[in-house]
């Protein structure tokens, strides 16, 4: 028992092992804040309060070691310092798990058969709507997709009609709607189809 006592009292422990703990529980907790945050923003209402509940509980286990050794600076140094990675990790795991719908916004000056052909051979919805852009006559294409499809979409959009303007948008809520979960050949002539409907809206 002696040595345990004497292990809690002894330099190592107060001076490097101590501030590790805070640093990693301020990680843990601000990332399971942020990741919490996001959630919420995406009305993921059952899985937010579980998070919350594990970041303060955890928050409370760090706090509490910081008072109860006041006057070990490097505690304060450690907990700002778990803080600030714990946003930056909190970001990263956001956006490896790639949650959420998002919506692409597509203004093109040109006929685009072989952009809205691709997306539908992909397998993503596509709505075509007639514009006045400020010269000229532009078709704005809008797409709803999962967020870890953007970059699918985007590629497209690069390999397609590199000039076109195009905006991503958050959606919080989606009634229905076409999300691919895998690259789909459509038939022997993808996306004909829709082709022949945008083109009949002409």
């Amino acid at each position: 028992m002696s040595e345990v006592v004497s292990f809690y009292d002894s330099g190592l422990f107060t001076y490097f092992i101590l501030p590790l703990l805070i640093f990693l529980a301020r990680i843990v907790d601000v990332s399971l804040g942020t990741l919490r945050i996001i959630l919420l923003s995406k009305g993921k209402k059952y899985i937010a309060p579980i998070l919350g509940f594990f970041e303060v509980l955890i928050w409370i286990v760090a706090i509490s070691k910081i008072i109860q050794n006041l006057d070990n600076y490097l505690n304060y140094i450690a907990y700002a310092a778990g803080f600030a990675t714990g946003n930056y990790i909190g970001m990263i795991l956001e956006e490896k798990l790639a949650m959420g719908i998002l919506v692409v916004r597509i203004i093109t000056s040109k006929e685009t058969p072989k952009l809205i052909n691709n997306l539908h051979n992909e397998g993503f919805g596509v709505t075509v709507v007639d514009a006045d852009g400020s010269k000229e006559k532009v078709n704005v294409i809008y797409t709803v997709i999962k967020r870890n499809n953007l970059k699918e979409v985007v590629e497209i959009i690069k390999k397609h009609n590199p000039k076109a303007f195009y905006s991503v948008e958050d959606v919080r809520f989606t009634n229905e709607g076409i999300f691919p979960s895998r690259k789909e050949i459509m038939g022997k002539n993808p996306g004909g189809s829709v082709f022949r409907r945008w083109r009949k809206g002409k």
